[in-house]
């Protein structure tokens, strides 16, 4: 029989499997939408929708590079120990791959790419169900250089931390070498120019604020908050920063002993942004005896 679209979108949100499976369930069934459920279950897609409420926000993020051609991107898993897993690594590096290739520019495009026969959608909520945990393909970036620049990558800590940085000019050692200081010290932005004015306002009035409780004289306070001002700024950019091997000279002036100035970088951090949920493990186990 004919499938509508309508019934595999709501097969779909109602368990939580990809696109192609909620058809041929549905078409398995004749349509009918209890019997699919059913069916997906048998096959054991159904213990995927099961997790869809938990907090994935353990994982990997990685970066890859071919030629001119980077991607850096953070997958997820419930625990710690599911993201050292090797079948969740291996399915971190496979996508990794595919997004490199393809070169999607939205998320909506990246989980339609494939990956042997299967799109990225099919394949995490299949790592689901094979983990045995939520897995989330949270983000990505795909980032394109010149022929005169280089990258710079670097990952910490087996991932926790990824860094890609493009330099003008300069050379990969120096372009990884400020990846690991972006990683150490987690600039907000590349350079001053880059802060948005609205930011540089709030931040001066709490700088006025704070002198005036000092009990600051009216005629030293300007110089006092110019000068905060711009130790914030040169905390907050990369380029201002003090290069983390040698505090003597800035970021920028590291890379112009190399011929090299920053461009832009990319930092992604594992979790970074998402609400974890606290456990209260007393809580949990009287919870457990009352039952």
């Amino acid at each position: 029989m004919s499938i509508k679209a309508s019934q595999v979108k709501e097969l779909r949100d109602k368990i939580g499997v990809g696109m192609m499976d909620a058809k041929k369930a549905l078409v398995e069934t004749d349509g009918d939408m209890d019997a699919a459920i059913d069916y997906l279950r048998e096959k054991g897609m159904a213990k995927a929708a099961k997790k869809s409420d938990r907090i994935a926000a353990e994982g990997l993020t990685t970066v890859k590079v071919d030629g001119n051609t980077a991607v850096i991107l953070e997958v997820n898993a419930e625990t710690d120990f599911v993201a050292k897993n090797d079948k969740f690594l291996a399915l971190v590096d496979k996508l990794a791959n595919a997004i490199l290739k393809a070169k999607p520019s939205t998320q909506e495009e990246a989980m339609k790419v494939d990956v042997d026969g299967k799109t990225i959608e099919e394949t995490i909520l299949e790592a689901t169900t094979t983990i045995g945990e939520k897995i989330t393909f949270r983000r990505f970036e795909v980032i394109e250089k010149e022929d005169s620049q280089v990258f710079g990558d670097y990952e910490h800590m087996g991932g926790n931390i990824t860094v890609l940085t493009v330099v003008d000019g300069g050379n990969v050692d120096a372009a990884r070498n400020v990846a690991m200081h972006v990683a150490a010290l987690n600039p907000e932005f590349t350079t001053r120019d880059d802060v948005p004015q609205d930011k540089r306002d709030s931040e001066l009035e709490i700088l006025k604020e704070q002198a005036k409780n000092e009990g600051k004289p009216e005629h030293i306070v300007e110089k006092m908050v110019e000068g905060r001002l711009n130790k914030w700024l040169s905390e907050i950019s990369l380029t201002d920063q003090p290069y983390v091997k040698d505090q003597d000279q800035t970021v920028e002036e590291y890379l112009a002993t190399q011929d090299g100035k920053i461009k832009t970088f990319y930092r992604y951090e594992v979790g970074e942004g998402i609400e974890k949920k606290e456990e209260d493990f007393a809580a949990e186990v009287q919870s457990q005896i009352k039952k």
